[in-house]
């Protein structure tokens, strides 16, 4: 079984901005496998389904991103998966838009969602796909710019990323995640 948690905050007001990229993988994921992620369980909106034929649970955390740990540890708790089967999706500053990165394990950084994640589970042994939304300007407020929308010039890029994303994620599911990070990293 696999568990892919797209990070994000709840509520419309945080639709489509650079911090819920993990939120849009999740629908993309959802509807490339016609998995309906509504169900209401373990502070999350979740979807089960299969990709061939492994079991997958798609996660949107309904905690807001700096609680996105607590999401995560009951799931873990519940459905008792391997670390190496949960894969946080999630936005990074140190990406250019329609840039990822995905790595078996790793530090949260300076990521507050990651941050919630890794203290919760005591572990930084999970892969993770980073998704690209680019630096704010100097002097620009981090939070403000995480909270902003993308720019129309960034919209191919960002289409291209949340793309490429979905695809290691398949790929991660159905071969594994050294054929992933060969392919999709870079």
């Amino acid at each position: 079984m696999y568990v892919i948690v797209g990070l994000g905050n709840p509520g419309k007001q945080y639709d489509k901005t650079r911090h819920n990229v993990g939120f849009d993988v999740i629908d993309m994921l959802a509807k490339e496998y016609g998995i309906s992620v509504t169900k209401i369980k373990h502070k999350a909106l979740i979807g089960e389904g299969r990709v061939g034929t492994e079991k997958v649970l798609l996660v949107k955390p309904q905690t807001y991103m700096n609680l996105s740990g607590e999401t995560l540890i009951d799931i873990y708790k519940y459905y008792k998966v391997d670390l190496s089967n949960i894969i946080v999706v999630y936005d990074d500053i140190d990406l250019d838009v329609g840039k990822i990165r995905i790595r078996k394990k790793g530090s949260g950084g300076t990521h507050n969602g990651m941050r919630s994640i890794t203290k919760c589970l005591g572990s930084t042994d999970f892969p993770r796909v980073r998704v690209g939304v680019s630096k704010p300007i100097p002097g620009q407020d981090l939070a403000d710019f995480v909270l902003s929308r993308f720019r129309k010039e960034e919209a191919i890029d960002l289409a291209t990323g949340l793309e490429k994303a979905c695809n290691a994620i398949d790929c991660i599911i159905r071969e594994n995640i050294d054929l992933s990070m060969n392919k999709y990293n870079g």
